[in-house]
C-alpha cells in the first residue's frame, strides 16, 4: 500500500515508524515548521522522515493548490493524519481511494478537537486514550476504525498521560493497518451528539482562580504542567508558574486564599478549604524559594 502521511509531535514519529514497519510505501511526509521559541520537548517528524528515508514537505511551502498537487502526484492509496495540527481539504481526502484516517488522542467522540489530553486531565477524566477514525469535512467526526484506553491516575500530569496516549496510538494503527491494507476495516459508529468538543487552549487559560475547589485547581496545574506553558498565579504583579504540585490531605489553616508559605514549605489556599502542597514554584523558569515568596507576601499582603 502506497500512503501519503501527515504528521507532527511524537504520535506522528512512533505512527510513521509503525507504517513503516509494516511494510508500507510512504510516498510523502507533510509536517509543520516548528514555532520560532518554541520549545522543542516533542519528537521532530521531519527528522524521523530522514532517518526513514522518506520524502517530506512543510506545509507552509505547499500553499493554494500546490499540496492538492503533491498529493496528486504521490498518488496514495490512503491518506493517514497523526497529530497534524491542521484539517485537510476534501479535495485530498477525495484522493486516497482505500480510505484517509486520522489519530486523535482521545476516546471519540469525547474531547474532539484540539489539545484533548490537556482536556481530559483539566475535566478530572479517568481514563483518555487514542482512536484511529475515517476524516471527513468535521473535525473528529468520522466513523471509528479502532480505540485503545489508558488510564489518568489522580496524580498524573498531562505530559505523562500523553506519553501514554503515544503508546495507545502504536498499538491502535499497528492493528488496524492490516484491515486498511487488505480493504477489510469496518467503521463504528462515531456519535458525535452524544460526546464532547473542546476548542486550543492559550497560555493565559492556565491563570489560576484560587476561590474555585483544590481539586478543579489541582486538575488544572495537572493539565498544562510543563513542558505546557504551566498553570499560573500573580503575587505584587509579578507571575508565578506552579510546575510541580500535589494535592493536599489536610484542610488548610487559613481562609486567605492564594499562596502561602506555611511551615518553609509554598502551599496554595482554595475556596473550599483545600490545600495545594507547591513542590516547585517558578519565576521566569528559575526556581522560586520559600523564603524569598515569604518576602514578596510581606510586603505585598
Amino acid at each position: 500500500m502506497r500512503a501519503v502521511v501527515f504528521a507532527y509531535s511524537n504520535v506522528g514519529d512512533r505512527c510513521l515508524r509503525v507504517l513503516a514497519a509494516q511494510g508500507v510505501e510512504v510516498a510523502l511526509v507533510v509536517t509543520h515548521r516548528d514555532h520560532p521559541g518554541e520549545v522543542l520537548w516533542f519528537e521532530r517528524v521531519a527528522d524521523t522522515a530522514a532517518e526513514l528515508g522518506l520524502p517530506v514537505a512543510y506545509v507552509d511551502d505547499l500553499a493554494g493548490d500546490a499540496l492538492i498537487d503533491a498529493v496528486r502526484t504521490a498518488a496514495p492509496d490512503a491518506i493517514f493524519s497523526f497529530y497534524f495540527r491542521s484539517l485537510l481539504p476534501e479535495a485530498v481526502l477525495a484522493m486516497a481511494p482505500r480510505g484517509a484516517y486520522n489519530m486523535h488522542g482521545s476516546l471519540l467522540p469525547y474531547f474532539r478537537g484540539r489539545a484533548p489530553t490537556n482536556w481530559a486531565v483539566l475535566k478530572g477524566a479517568q481514563e483518555t486514550g487514542a482512536s484511529l477514525h475515517a476524516m471527513t469535512a468535521r473535525a473528529d467526526a468520522g466513523g471509528i476504525v479502532d480505540q485503545q484506553a489508558v488510564p489518568i491516575l489522580p496524580d498524573d500530569t498531562a505530559r505523562q498521560v500523553f506519553d501514554k496516549v503515544t503508546v495507545a496510538a502504536e498499538q491502535v494503527l499497528w492493528r488496524s493497518l492490516p484491515k486498511i491494507i487488505d480493504g477489510s476495516v469496518r467503521l463504528q459508529p462515531n456519535d458525535v451528539a452524544a460526546g464532547s468538543y473542546y476548542g486550543a487552549r492559550q497560555p493565559e487559560d492556565g491563570r489560576i482562580d484560587w476561590s474555585r475547589p483544590a481539586q478543579e485547581v489541582y486538575d488544572l496545574i495537572r493539565a498544562v504542567a510543563p513542558p505546557y506553558p504551566g498553570a499560573f498565579t500573580e503575587v505584587g504583579g509579578r507571575r508565578f508558574v506552579v510546575a510541580k504540585a500535589r494535592r493536599a490531605r489536610i484542610a488548610s489553616a487559613t481562609e486567605r486564599l492564594g499562596l502561602h508559605v506555611v511551615a518553609h514549605r509554598i502551599v496554595g489556599v482554595c475556596g473550599d478549604g483545600g490545600r495545594i502542597d507547591i513542590h516547585e514554584l517558578l519565576e521566569g523558569g528559575a526556581p522560586v524559594s520559600p523564603e524569598a515568596l515569604t518576602h514578596l507576601c510581606e510586603t505585598h499582603p
